[in-house]
């Protein structure tokens, strides 16, 4: 299977204004998959990994982790990357959090350690897709690479496995109200076989980002975000402020963008956003409120990466999708 690659410079359909990657495109996933890609090849077992998660997991989850991700013992070693994490790191210490006032929408800090950012920039490297200034997407239907296969069942192990915050108390154990507390995927998307079979790997430059979209009504709901390398300020908009009603998802983003520039001023128009930090081995997860009605954006121009009334410092930042194909009849 071979990656579709944007050249930044000639994109036909694209959520980059000025700054920002192609969005996916419109076909079924069938006549993608054969007008693009053609018939498919068997993967190359060459750039296989293993992502392994975190230890200190009880025994329930070290079932899981089997399951998810087979034996470390079954792994070619002379061509693998080992994606385990750093001595000493927990996954105990890692929490899902929704984020307030956007249900749906949901942050894990550090989901991945230091070290298996290291890796998966290594693997993501060995691709080779980004070798050139040129190419800053590299897009992937179907047969996802091995280390993605592994990133998703990270991700399933993740929402399965890690203590969840409590909206009430703001605590993530010893909670009274843990019948109170939602689950970031719902069984129906967690479950589903596979949970992701379509991947965007993007590189963005310094003062480079995306414009205010809603993914495309082509896949489905539930959505996972990887952020690497520079850390980034996501805004999110509900399309009620911008739309009146019309879904974003039908509109280009060029005309998205420019009903948020022209509505307001930039004081304005940042306060009627709400703002997530993401700093590098976050992810983030959309569904049902958050993937359908709010717009997200990263604008890394000039007064938009502003934290804690600091700038954030600007370098490479890479970011991984992971998303499903609508299934076609």
């Amino acid at each position: 299977m071979k990656a579709v690659f944007v050249d930044s410079d000639n994109q036909a359909e694209s959520n980059r204004v000025n700054f920002s990657p192609a969005e996916g495109g419109s076909e079924d996933k069938e006549d993608i998959m054969k007008a693009v890609f053609g018939d498919s090849d068997t993967e190359d077992e060459s750039d296989s990994v293993n992502f392994s998660p975190a230890e200190g997991g009880s025994e329930d989850k070290e079932d899981l982790t089997r399951a998810v991700f087979g034996d470390s013992d079954s792994e070619d070693e002379s061509n693998s990357v080992n994606f385990s994490p750093a001595e000493g790191d927990s996954e105990d210490k890692k929490v899902l959090e929704e984020v307030k006032g956007i249900s749906g929408l949901w942050l894990c800090r550090n989901f991945l350690s230091p070290k298996q950012q290291d890796e998966l920039l290594t693997a993501i490297e060995y691709e080779g897709w980004f070798k050139e200034s040129s190419q800053n997407q590299a897009m992937r239907f179907g047969d996802l690479p091995e280390w993605a296969l592994k990133l998703c069942g990270l991700v399933q192990h993740a929402i399965c496995c890690y203590d969840v915050m409590c909206p009430i108390c703001n605590r993530s154990t010893a909670c009274p109200h843990e019948d109170q507390k939602n689950s970031p995927f719902p069984p129906e998307l967690l479950w589903r076989e596979p949970l992701f079979d379509q991947m965007i790997a993007n590189s963005y430059q310094p003062g480079e980002g995306i414009c205010a979209h809603v993914d495309l009504l082509q896949f489905e709901d539930g959505i996972a975000i990887v952020s690497l390398e520079s850390s980034c300020i996501m805004h999110f908009t509900h399309q009620s402020a911008i739309t009146k009603g019309a879904q974003c998802t039908q509109q280009p983003c060029d005309t998205i963008q420019n009903l948020l520039e022209n509505k307001t001023d930039h004081n304005t128009d940042l306060a009627s956003k709400i703002p997530v930090l993401l700093i590098p081995g976050d992810l983030i997860l959309m569904s049902k409120e958050a993937r359908y009605n709010w717009l997200h954006e990263i604008n890394r121009k000039a007064g938009y990466q502003i934290w804690n009334g600091e700038e954030i410092p600007q370098s490479r930042r890479i970011s991984i999708t992971l998303r499903r194909l609508c299934q076609t009849k």
